[in-house]
């Protein structure tokens, strides 16, 4: 007898085992899946918001058209996120975050498709159709008017090329894969979080959670080097002969591989729904448990007074919860203190938002720096300030205990810094380039007023050029020309590397001494002095992103302690709303807006419709740019006054340390910033 209960109680514990190897081994298999989730979540993130002045000059569109197409992520994600939310943790959740991730793959091949049906990437009118033909032939001369007309194109190709352009709106597609991408996302950070807190030992959800969120960050870095290496690529590599090409990385008409991106991180997140279908929606219990389990539920709710009591009460419950719903929203709402937390945290972040949107753009025209090259700085040095100095947040405020009052003066820093570092910004910007016929008369003496309509000089009054065309050269006296055209060169070089075009008049009337009258192709490098200003740029960029790091963690603590306890849910969603509809959407496109108003070359298709912006005259640009930037974070520092003051008259001392809970809801919120750090990408889309 005593040895069969010794084998009975070897069976139970050999049974006992077995349950908790199968939970362990299903929890750590949901764990991995979810890292490599975040992985392709970020690569996506991130690759998005460095292809965006990419995607702008791709499909020929304006600045606050390709911010509308950056804010689609966000318009995806918001259509869903409260059906997901709520919906989610009573179905299977690792197969709707597979779901996800495999809409997530289907919207970046989306994105990536328009590529395939283009055709080549034409990068001016004189750019040949033909990959197979050598391009350079095809440059523009100062020709007189008979040789001109006789190479005129008939007026019948110019009309069909106009109705092909103009029925050419191929970046539908992308935004509609964006869309599609911030659907995807939105089940994976939410329903994953929950699983992770549901189902993880006491204690161990938020090193859990934390590495996890860890993950992504090797999404960002392994998404900014992919970036910087496809950058450097033309846009048809593979398809064309890139000895044709007479564009370098550094030209504004320069696209590289974009599509590239969008394909490796679809493929990813393709690749990473997989192991989500294979796994349990609840790890303690396997499958045969579960299915008796609820076999036996159904039996003992068969009674049908039961079920018509459980309708009914089901009923008042949905009424109540309702009416429960709008109560709360209306308590956050009428709390002074939330309404100006959302207020100054919106404008704050929104400055962040448009630097990691623009970061590359304003570096390119500002200071001459190549896409590729950009991203790898970002990836190197501004993304590990960030990181850093996000979990230096946290360890602070955990450090000292920070009281509410404590976390508002953080952020009170944090604005602070953020605003002083885009005042020295006003001092670091460059210098408009001298280009004749937009800063200078044509004949390079003379400043302009105005760059619309510069009227011809005697040096080119008798070229007959094309005045739209965007070909540029350099003189020897430092002047960029609009074209060799308008620089009027009568000769070149022909196909031989590197072209340069001579006996060109506008050169000439400069006063050289050297009588060599002769441009190379491509725009005049920045000086000397614009290098060193970009330098000095790029270390207090880094600096005032860990600086304010650090401030913008004190946030995601700060609005759980400002509300009541039961409202801390409903509190931290409507802010995240607010954030993504009136931060990540609209923030894009007003910058978007501002840049383009200093714009002083636009494209034009055969139509003469205007397409992506050439040059910018880069003093408006830094003015306007960094000047919007400070108008957002100037209030925000009267708002947190304000705050601080009302915050202090309301607890008066009693809020003064942080509870165990607390502490841990602090750890998710810090977590949960990481997040939205990922999704905004550098800052995530400068």
């Amino acid at each position: 007898m005593g040895q069969h209960q010794h084998l009975n109680k070897t069976a139970e514990s050999a049974s006992s085992e077995k349950k908790k190897t199968r939970r362990c081994n299903g929890f750590k298999m949901f764990l991995a899946a979810l890292s490599f989730s975040y992985i392709a979540r970020a690569l996506g993130g991130i690759i998005m918001k460095m292809s965006i002045t990419q995607i702008e000059r791709r499909f020929d569109i304006s600045s606050s058209l390709a911010g509308l197409i950056d804010g689609s992520f966000e318009i995806g994600n918001l259509l869903v996120i409260v059906f997901v939310s709520y919906f989610g943790s009573k179905l299977h959740r690792p197969k709707l975050i597979g779901i996800g991730c495999l809409i997530m793959g289907t919207g970046s091949i989306l994105t990536a498709l328009p590529h395939f049906f283009m055709g080549y990437y034409r990068y001016s009118k004189e750019a040949n159709i033909d990959p197979s033909e050598n391009s350079t032939s095809n440059l523009p001369n100062c020709l007189s008017n008979q040789m001109l007309s006789l190479n005129r194109t008939p007026p019948e190709i110019v009309e069909r090329g106009c109705v092909k352009e103009s029925g050419s709106h191929m970046w539908i597609y992308v935004f509609l894969g964006n869309v599609l991408r911030g659907i995807g996302e939105s089940p994976i950070v939410p329903l994953g979080i929950s699983y992770i807190d549901d189902f993880a030992k006491e204690g161990h959800s938020s090193l859990y959670i934390g590495t996890v969120n860890a993950m992504g960050m090797i999404g960002l870095v392994f998404g900014f080097m992919l970036g910087s290496l496809f950058a450097k690529m033309y846009v048809d590599i593979g398809y064309v002969d890139l000895s044709t090409i007479r564009i370098t990385p550094k030209d504004s008409r320069w696209v590289g591989a974009w599509w590239l991106g969008f394909l490796v991180s679809g493929i990813l997140s393709i690749i990473s729904s997989i192991p989500f279908f294979f796994l349990l929606p609840n790890p303690n219990k396997p499958q045969k448990e579960r299915k008796v389990s609820l076999f036996l539920h159904v039996l003992k709710t068969n009674d049908k007074r039961n079920q018509i009591a459980n309708l009914t009460n089901r009923g008042k419950n949905i009424t109540k919860n309702v009416t429960g719903f709008f109560q709360s929203l209306k308590s956050i709402l009428t709390n002074p203190l939330y309404v100006i937390f959302v207020i100054f945290t919106l404008l704050h972040m929104s400055s962040y938002i448009a630097s990691i949107t623009y970061i590359i753009k304003i570096m390119e025209q500002q200071y001459g720096r190549s896409v590729s090259e950009t991203n790898f700085l970002l990836g190197i040095l501004a993304l590990p300030a960030i990181a850093i100095g996000m979990f230096s947040g946290g360890y602070i405020i955990k450090k000292f205990k920070l009281s509410s009052v404590g976390l508002a003066r953080l952020g009170f820093c944090s604005a602070t810094v953020h605003l002083l570092s885009q005042v020295l910004y006003f001092f670091l910007i460059c210098e408009s380039k001298s280009v004749a016929g937009l800063t200078l008369t044509y004949d390079g003496n003379s400043p302009v007023r105005s760059h619309v309509d510069v009227p011809l000089s005697y040096c080119n009054s008798e070229c007959n050029c094309d005045e739209s065309q965007w070909e540029p050269v350099c003189g020897n006296n430092g002047i960029t020309y609009i074209s060799p055209c308008l620089a009027g060169c009568k000769s070149s070089s022909g196909n031989k590397e590197p072209i340069v075009f001579y006996n060109c008049s506008c050169v000439e009337v400069t006063g050289l001494q050297n009588k060599n009258y002769s441009v190379h192709l491509g725009e005049c490098p920045r000086d000397d002095a614009c290098t060193r200003k970009f330098y000095v740029y790029f270390a207090i960029k880094v600096l005032d992103s860990f600086l304010c790091a650090i401030g913008l963690t004190s946030y995601s603590v700060l609005v759980i302690k400002i509300v009541q306890p039961e409202l801390k849910a409903l509190a931290i969603g409507f802010h995240s709303m607010i954030l993504r509809s009136l931060g990540g959407i609209l923030v894009p496109i007003y910058f978007g807006a501002v840049i383009d108003t200093t714009c002083m070359k636009w494209s034009t298709n055969s139509c003469g419709a205007r397409g992506a912006c050439r040059i910018y005259n880069s003093t408006f640009l830094g003015r306007a740019f960094f000047g919007l930037k400070v108008a957002l974070v100037f209030p925000v520092l009267v708002l947190l006054t304000v705050f601080i003051f009302i915050v202090k008259k309301k607890f008066r001392g009693k809020d003064t340390k942080v509870s165990e809970n607390e502490r841990q809801v602090m750890d998710e919120a810090n977590l949960e910033f990481l997040n939205n750090i990922e999704q905004f990408a550098s800052s995530t889309e400068e």
